[in-house]
């Protein structure tokens, strides 16, 4: 039998051949370098459909998207790659930076594959939905139907789909109730754990509430290998990957460490491989702006998944806290009060921070991912308002983490300001206390008085 990576090589490897054979003999002459300079931008209308633009409008677009786009990168150190397209045209791309950015060596082009963090999460529903619509599952199944021996059976597929569960975080729990860090988690643990510690877990009513948990999709990635019979990986790769071309997508496994794209903090230090590394479905895919852009075109299409799994993918089901923040089936969702929606995923793991964008009304898509913690990436959602009344100039929302608060800048205070603060405190304190002491006398006269009447 062969591996995945093998199958997936031998299939490129033929299409390449092909690819390369055709381009030789229309062209006659040798094959350029394809590695661009850095950064790199892209304002090309390159398309998959007849849909022309007018070019005043055309133009508008790309104008307002690389004025945004100079903006958020000349705010911090960038080091990542983006992608904005409408109507099957690629409007604008972006890549700056180096795959491994503090030594800036390997630039970052249109190949560069970054860990996708939390966007992970809608490649794995995807791969939910598929084999649901195929039959294979059912969408409101008992989790304890597909893998025995799970100790909770009110939980089914769609509430790990919507965070419904009531299980809470992995990453969290496991440490706290004595993981050894020293060993690597793997899904088979995530769902060991809870089978010998649940009654020890903080696990809410089922179905009561949203709480966003790794968890959910961490068992989700599990129920896609016990049903396909395959790895989570070899599922992927061969069913979603390899169909729609997405030639620099892949899973991690132990055998990518020597490759995969590794991340840093902002500060430039690398982050080290942990003990929460190896768990896949919540995290843990690799991809380019390019191939997400060729996944968003194959859920536009119904290639891949038909209307009924995509509505219930985009559907909001949770309404226990007022507000425009929803999330569906892989998808989170802004519900705006003029009826609009914007369906999008955020990611955060180690220096990895990722954003995936869908506007369905105006057929764009907008996506961002870096390798350099920088937080900016998230306001790419922004540009919604470039094509629509999306409402999005004064939202500075964070899905995956809150930022913090910017550092209150203090003005240097001299000796001479501290003693006067200190006389002014003093004479302060006197007469505070001078007041307490009037009132004290008062309140207990009146408080005399009071009493006298009531004896009365």
């Amino acid at each position: 039998m062969l591996n995945r990576s093998t199958k997936f090589l031998l299939k490129a490897t033929i299409l390449s051949a092909v690819a390369l054979f055709l381009l030789l003999s229309c062209a006659g002459g040798a094959v350029k370098d394809p590695v661009p300079a850095n950064p790199v931008v892209s304002l090309s209308a390159a398309k998959d459909t007849n849909v022309t633009f007018d070019p005043a409008v055309l133009q508008r677009y790309q104008n307002e998207i690389k004025a945004f786009a100079d903006k958020l990168t000349s705010k911090g150190n960038f080091n990542g790659s983006l992608l904005v397209a409408k109507d099957g045209q690629i409007l604008f791309e972006y890549y700056k930076g180096f795959i491994y950015y503090k030594r800036k060596t390997d630039t970052i082009t249109s190949t560069s594959a970054f860990h996708l963090a939390s966007v992970s999460k809608t490649i794995t529903a995807t791969a939910v939905l598929k084999l649901w619509q195929e039959g294979k599952i059912g969408i409101d199944q008992s989790v304890s139907a597909v893998l025995p021996g799970f100790p909770l059976p009110k939980i089914t597929i769609r509430s790990l789909l919507n965070h419904r569960s009531g299980l809470p975080n992995y990453v969290h729990y496991m440490e706290q109730l004595g993981w050894d860090k020293k060993r690597r988690i793997t899904n088979k643990d995530v769902f060991d754990f809870i089978v010998n510690h649940y009654r020890e877990i903080d696990i809410a009513s089922w179905n009561t509430r949203f709480n966003y948990s790794n968890t959910n999709y961490a068992l989700l990635a599990l129920i896609v290998e016990k049903v396909s019979g395959q790895t989570f990986p070899d599922y992927v790769m061969e069913n979603i990957f390899i169909p729609l071309g997405m030639s620099n997508s892949y899973v991690f496994t132990p055998q990518d460490s020597a490759t995969a794209m590794p991340s840093y903090y902002y500060s430039g230090r690398q982050y080290a491989f942990d003990y929460l590394d190896l768990v896949y479905g919540d995290k843990n895919i690799y991809s380019t702006v390019q191939d997400l852009y060729k996944f968003d075109r194959t859920l536009s299409t119904n290639k891949i998944l038909m209307p009924a799994a995509l509505e219930a993918a985009y559907m909001p089901y949770s309404f226990e806290k007022a507000g425009e923040h929803n999330y569906g089936l892989g998808w989170r969702m802004n519900l705006l009060k003029n009826g609009k929606k914007i369906i999008y995923h955020n990611g955060w793991w180690h220096g990895n921070r990722t954003s995936f964008c869908r506007l369905l009304d105006e057929n764009v898509t907008i996506i961002a991912l870096c390798n350099n913690d920088s937080k900016s990436i998230y306001s790419v959602k922004k540009m919604s308002d470039i094509f629509g009344q999306y409402l999005q100039k004064l939202d500075s929302e964070d899905d995956e983490n809150t930022p913090a608060a910017a550092p209150v800048k203090r003005k240097k205070v001299t000796k001479k300001a501290v003693k006067a603060r200190s006389r002014k405190a003093s004479t302060s304190k006197s007469s505070t206390s001078s007041t307490k002491k009037t009132t004290v006398k008062k309140t207990t006269t009146k408080s005399k008085t009071t009493a006298s009447k009531l004896k009365k």
